[in-house]
């Protein structure tokens, strides 16, 4: 079926098809430079756009992705031959979408915890979207942990405007990803995560029933429930994937066609053994995917270092990446995967 004329349900569930997950290559203007920083290559947008054509340009990446998600450079850009990058994707069988928020600023009289903005004129910038081509949306919440943090008011003001956003996507003709990210810093303890991700997972689905979202027609995209990055004891991937699934089966509902995770600040082989260990104890009543930036791209970047003669070396990478990942879908995954040549 052709990717513009699939209902909702219908992308939602091609999102999360079996064996798939998703690229995202949103990175804002800032986050870009850094990564392109650590490769010393400068950011403009020439460079931007040829590293994201030869993602996009991988040979077979398709097998594994099921759709990537721009931001709003990149849905306007082409690849080397002029085709427009959503048209490129979609050519691929490969779902085009947006990041729409305008990022995470303080949130007033919250020291320490932060709001997502951009609710202003959504509602026209989701209808340009749709006819550049995209497909679904994504909006990203940032819940911190720390002393006396999240506070009741960070968590709901942030859930209120995850709904309002995800009802706007769904009447432009967009799936909306709904992405409240619990950050993993800090020293807290797989128990401590445990219970704010449940809690934010409580307040989000409380807001979207409330604001009459069709969760037939979204997809949720969280954190994992991890000890803290910095916490002295780290649970193993047996112990993230039972606390992660004992926190989702208790809040999110069975209508949610998947849960595409995100990655955060874990290793590109952390990210995809937790995905693997959780999928080895399914089936569960949603699919469980990944939306993955860096780890996904991270080998790909390494590799491509800015130079045109590196572009095969780098979709080379990005593929075993996408592959393994696709293989933590069916709990198929293994550690000596890593090392067979992409």
């Amino acid at each position: 079926m052709a990717i513009h004329t699939m209902s909702l349900e219908e992308t939602a569930q091609a999102l999360v098809a079996p064996g798939k997950g998703i690229l995202a290559a949103d990175e804002s203007g800032g986050t870009i430079k850094k990564r392109f920083d650590s490769i010393a290559v400068e950011s403009t947008e020439e460079t931007r756009r040829a590293y994201r054509d030869l993602l996009f340009t991988t040979e077979g990446a398709e097998d594994f992705v099921s759709g990537v998600i721009l931001y709003d450079e990149t849905i306007r850009q082409s690849s080397a031959d002029g085709t427009p990058f959503p048209k490129l994707l979609e050519s691929k069988g490969i779902i085009p979408g947006i990041k729409v928020d305008n990022g995470a600023k303080d949130l007033a009289s919250a020291p320490g915890e932060k709001i997502t903005e951009g609710l202003d004129g959504l509602r026209e910038r989701l209808a340009e979207y749709y006819e550049l081509g995209a497909r679904f949306a994504k909006w990203r919440a940032v819940i911190t942990i720390g002393p006396g943090i999240p506070s009741e008011y960070c968590l709901w003001t942030n859930a209120h405007a995850l709904a309002r956003y995800a009802a706007l996507a769904q009447e432009a003709g967009l799936v909306p990803i709904v992405e409240p990210e619990v950050l993993m810093d800090g020293d807290q303890s797989i128990a401590r995560s445990f219970d704010v991700t449940a809690h934010t997972l409580h307040a989000v689905f409380t807001e979207l029933r409330d604001q009459r979202v069709h969760l037939e027609q979204m997809l949720l995209k969280p954190n994992m429930v991890l000890s803290g990055y910095e916490s002295a004891e780290q649970a193993d991937a047996d112990e993230v994937a039972e606390q992660t699934l004992r926190c989702f089966y208790r809040h999110v509902p069975a209508a949610v066609p998947g849960i595409v995770f995100l990655s955060g600040g874990q290793t590109d082989e952390d990210a995809t053994a937790h995905l693997n260990a959780m999928n080895a104890l399914g089936p569960h009543p949603w699919q469980l995917s990944f939306s993955y930036g860096r780890a996904l791209q991270a080998p790909a970047l390494e590799a491509w270092g800015g130079k045109p003669e590196n572009v095969e070396a780098a979709q080379q990478a990005y593929y075993h990446r996408a592959r393994l990942n696709s293989a933590a879908r069916s709990g198929s995954y293994t550690p000596e995967m890593e090392r067979e040549a992409a």
